[in-house]
């Protein structure tokens, strides 16, 4: 892989926005000949002319002109990058990074978001997924926490520390047609279509034990664990 020399590109992004080699040279304190090799040396190792001289001017080539624009978003955000790190917040602020099950309400996710923050100023990110994959990434360090409805399993366990937040009330929706369901709850469940969490989660376990202890049997539809699809596939009466 050959790779760009960024003292070279910045040599030419000087000249091309001053648009002569001599007004460069001025801004950059540094000799004419030394400008125009730099510039030689990014143009071989590009296999491209970047400039064509007219008259006393130079002007770019189509070349040099894509090369301009990636030279300005390089060197903006370089500018960007050095503003960032000068902020006297910078040193200050943590970055966590946060896992969280698909299946975890987010209003639960927003609470531990705006705790954290409380806490001290720090910068979150949040990584939705599979209890297995989480675990997987809290191991290797790549995340600092995940909030999860269930435990690892007992051979895991010993690797974590884990404390509980809260608790959860499971409810049940559904359309209006379903309105008359409320009266002799849960019995009234029985045989009634359903749109349940997948199997692997948490979710799904405990509401396969709340049907089971009340001998209810109920048709599972879709199966999905996605709690976007299942209100959306729920408000149309599935």
């Amino acid at each position: 892989m050959t790779w760009l020399n960024y003292h070279h590109l910045y040599y030419f992004w000087i000249t091309a926005k001053e648009g002569s080699i001599s007004r460069a040279s001025g801004k950059l304190l540094v000799g004419q000949p030394t400008i125009s090799t730099q510039i030689k040396n990014l143009e071989e190792s590009l296999n491209q002319s970047l400039f064509t001289r007219k008259g006393r001017g130079l002007h770019l080539t189509e070349a040099g002109k894509v090369v301009l624009d990636y030279s300005n978003q390089i060197f903006s955000l370089g500018n960007e990058l050095m503003e960032v790190v000068k902020d006297e917040n910078f040193s200050k602020r943590s970055n966590v990074q946060i896992g969280a099950l698909d299946s975890i309400p987010k209003s639960l996710v927003q609470s531990m978001i705006h705790s954290a923050q409380k806490i001290a100023p720090c910068a979150i990110s949040v990584l939705e997924g599979g209890g297995d994959y989480l675990f997987r990434e809290l191991q290797a360090h790549r995340i600092d926490l995940v909030i999860s409805n269930f435990p690892p399993t007992i051979g895991e366990s010993k690797k974590y520390f884990s404390r509980l937040l809260a608790n959860i009330p499971i409810t049940i929706f559904s359309t209006k047609k379903f309105k008359f369901l409320r009266r002799k709850f849960p019995k009234s469940l029985q045989d009634q279509p359903f749109i349940m969490p997948s199997l692997h989660s948490k979710l799904r376990h405990d509401l396969n034990h709340f049907f089971q202890t009340n001998k209810i049997t109920v048709d599972v539809v879709i199966e999905t664990q996605d709690t976007s699809i299942q209100k959306l596939l729920g408000n149309e009466g599935m």
